[in-house]
């Protein structure tokens, strides 16, 4: 009896012996239990465009609980990128995630390598050298940009119908920080939703020369109020245009389309739609990929250009949110949701079409002909698309 019952003491030691070894054989090629994710801001959540990337830290928060610590710093300026970048790796973070345009991450990625460091997409990195854990991701904005032109251009098109305004005030105003390639695509395909449906819209456009100021944003909108523009949208990071458009007379409104954040709150009586970029799908795969041990790439719905990554409506980076059913023209939602049907297909050829001419701003010489039509995003997820449309398309001075 005594001879059994050390037997089988000994046997369940050689079991819990072997499975414990199993465990920490497992544990240390299969996955971590716990991370420490970081998150460095451009701006506060108090800006539509860092309030809209937060959302994914607060995702991060509510589906992994207490297996991640949450490091974050905010109001950083790309020039002073370098100390808090520092700080959070000295603070044992695993991944860190930017949402600004400094280049000193893929700089001083190489001096931390088993960190991944995640920005979001800020320039072509289609035939740039990169370090192995330096990726770069975002949302094709086009797409929501597009969608929602259509529905601003339901809202042309009604008031044209009901004799609010004549076919030669279908005018769109746009409220923009810089002449890049992401900002032009940008406003380019909102212009190109409209005339889907208005084909004789056309745009005009302000430059701030900041992508943050309330006086410069709101006092850019007015402007283009003042000059006849019946829609505004924007590719900045403050309400402003939002309500200067809610400031407009109720007899004689100016209607607002919305990026990154709903202006719902702000804007009630005016604001139409908004279209953002969602960026949970990436971060929640990123940080599952590092707590698995696996590379980021290999874990996303996404179109993967080597440590680049992108994709739109088919897989939840880009979103519609809060279409106002109060005012918005008439089987909006319907017409915005055919075009997303076609987006969730891997349709996008017919966005950047039609007969257009589009001339660099910054050499005039280069040209291009939209008849042959422009696949964005094809190569990397920063958008290209840099062509100003000849004779739709007014930049104010």
């Amino acid at each position: 009896m005594k001879r059994v019952y050390i037997t089988t003491v000994l046997t369940c030691l050689v079991i819990m012996a072997a499975l414990l070894c199993c465990f920490r054989l497992l544990n240390l090629t299969g996955g971590r239990e716990h991370l420490t994710v970081g998150f460095i801001y451009d701006n506060d959540e108090s800006t539509p465009y860092t309030y809209n990337f937060s959302l994914a830290k607060d995702k991060l928060e509510k589906e992994y609980g207490d297996r991640v610590d949450i490091l974050t710093c905010s109001n950083v300026l790309d020039d002073e990128m370098e100390e808090p970048l520092r700080d959070l790796a000295s603070k044992g973070c695993d991944i860190i995630f930017f949402n600004g345009y400094s280049g000193s991450v893929i700089e001083l990625a190489p001096e931390y390598p088993d960190i991944q460091f995640c920005q979001t997409s800020y320039m072509d990195m289609s035939d740039k050298t990169v370090p192995p854990n330096y990726h770069t991701f975002k949302g094709e904005a086009f797409q929501g940009r597009y969608v929602s032109g259509i529905a601003a251009g339901m809202k042309i098109e009604q008031m044209i119908s009901e004799g609010l305004i004549s076919e030669d005030q279908a005018i769109v105003g746009f409220v923009a920080a810089f002449p890049t390639s992401e900002v032009i695509s940008g406003y380019t395909a909102f212009l190109l939703g409209v005339r889907s449906v208005v084909p004789q819209a056309v745009m005009r456009v302000c430059y701030t020369q900041t992508w943050s100021s309330y006086p410069k944003e709101k006092a850019m909108a007015e402007q283009l109020i003042r000059e006849g523009c019946v829609i505004i949208s924007q590719h900045t990071d403050t309400i402003g245009p939002a309500i200067a458009c809610e400031e407009t007379p109720a007899d004689a409104p100016v209607y607002f389309v919305g990026n990154n954040q709903s202006m719902s709150e702000v804007a009630p009586g005016t604001s139409l739609v908004t279209t953002r970029i969602c960026w949970d799908p990436y971060v929640l795969s990123a940080v599952d990929a590092v707590m698995s041990n696996k590379t980021i790439e290999s874990t996303l719905s996404a179109h993967i250009h080597g440590t680049d990554a992108s994709a739109g409506f088919e897989n939840g980076w880009v979103e519609m949110d809060d279409l106002n059913q109060q005012i918005a023209a008439p089987g909006t939602q319907e017409a915005m949701d055919n075009v997303i049907s076609l987006f969730k297909l891997g349709y996008t050829d017919f966005v950047f079409k039609g007969d257009y001419i589009g001339v660099n701003p910054d050499d005039p010489s280069d040209t291009f002909d939209l008849r042959n039509g422009y696949k964005e995003n094809k190569e990397t997820s920063y958008p290209l698309f840099h062509y100003i449309l000849s004779d739709v398309i007014t930049i104010e001075e």
